[in-house]
């Protein structure tokens, strides 16, 4: 019963709405789907870093050096508020048709995009604390438990991101996708700022 609370817990936790979504929403709408995807996809391999130091212990150790901890919600902040201004600064440009090509030689931009949107926040790696702190037993070597909610996790993040990027790239909504594209960039661009400016001033 308490891993199927932990899976709902985990849902409720991935598609609410936060700077991953805005992320794969903005990339999704401005440079194609591609893109979207593979940011998608950074964020699920930062779910994995996540994952790997908490079952370590390291997060503890991290959310107890107030310093370390302090420097790593800064970075965050500044990443994302950067991310922001980039996208506000680029919110003319078209919903994107891109060629594959062109979008094979972008795909690592994309993919470290959300790979550091995510691996540098702080609320997340607290998350991930607090649920492998209740998982990894000391006395036991296998921690199945932990394993299991691990790969869970990592892999809900790739399949709802990947599904926020195929469904705001979608056929059915080109035409509305191109009527809104410079306010919902425009959107993103306020959102993640916004996410890194309340980051950033939060004790």
């Amino acid at each position: 019963m308490e891993l199927i609370s932990l899976a709902l817990l985990g849902i409720l936790i991935v598609i609410s709405p936060g700077a991953d979504f805005v992320l794969v929403l903005k990339n999704s709408i401005g440079k194609g789907r591609q893109a979207g995807l593979w940011t998608a996809a950074g964020i699920s391999a930062a779910i994995f870093i996540h994952i790997s130091y908490s079952m370590l212990g390291m997060s503890y150790l991290i959310s107890q050096n107030e310093m370390l901890f302090n420097a790593i919600r800064y970075a965050c902040s500044g990443y994302l508020i950067y991310l922001g201004i980039k996208g506000l600064m680029t919110a003319n440009e078209g919903l994107a048709k891109i060629e594959t090509d062109t979008v094979k030689k972008r795909a690592s931009r994309y993919f470290l995009q959300g790979f550091l949107c995510n691996v540098l926040n702080p609320k997340t790696m607290l998350f991930f604390l607090s649920i492998f702190s209740q998982l990894v037993a000391p006395d036991n070597a296998q921690n199945s438990p932990a394993f299991f909610y691990g790969g869970y996790m990592v892999a809900l993040h790739g399949i709802w991101f990947c599904l926020v990027a195929i469904i705001f790239t979608s056929a059915s909504l080109q035409s509305t996708m191109q009527r809104l594209k410079k306010r919902l960039n425009q959107a993103c661009g306020v959102g993640l700022i916004a996410f890194g400016s309340i980051l950033a001033f939060q004790s």
